[in-house]
């Protein structure tokens, strides 16, 4: 019984580690139209990780608008593109090795959670099957191409 719990424990391991997404940088991206503001992150898969279809891997922004309004703005990065910004993976599937670009929108209307001055948002990254990634964005500056992580 110890055996197969220590086993489990190990694949459980494995695979929460496999499917997890590293974050390399994050800045504010462009605004093409007002309530349309943009993040542009840059990332690959961690270390060991099997590929995974960029449709699997799913993002979510959560912010307060400091009236006790939650916002959230979220998706997937079937979007992303290699880091050249103009190559689309090859069948959509992100490979361990290789670094990718995505342009995330956050402010759609509504609650949303667009880059504002002084302000930390949570970002959470979730890989179906795989690991979560966690982390803060914290704007110093409403500027496109300001770093917030």
């Amino acid at each position: 019984k110890l055996q197969q719990n220590a086993q489990q424990a190990g694949s459980d391991t494995q695979q929460e580690i496999s499917g997890k997404v590293s974050i390399v940088t994050i800045w504010i991206g462009d605004t093409p139209t007002p309530n349309n503001e943009e993040i542009t992150m840059v990332f690959e898969l961690a270390p060991g990780s099997e590929p995974i279809d960029s449709d699997q891997i799913h993002w979510a922004v959560i912010c307060d608008d400091g009236a006790g309004t939650p916002g959230l703005a979220d998706g997937d990065l079937s979007g992303a593109t290699e880091l050249d910004d103009a190559t689309t993976p090859a069948d959509d599937t992100f490979l361990p090795g290789e670094t990718y670009m995505v342009h995330l929108n956050v402010g759609d209307g509504g609650p949303t959670c667009a880059p504002t001055l002084n302000e930390e948002h949570q970002m959470v990254i979730s890989a179906k099957g795989g690991g979560t990634t966690f982390e803060t964005l914290s704007y110093t500056s409403e500027d496109q191409g300001a770093i917030v992580v």
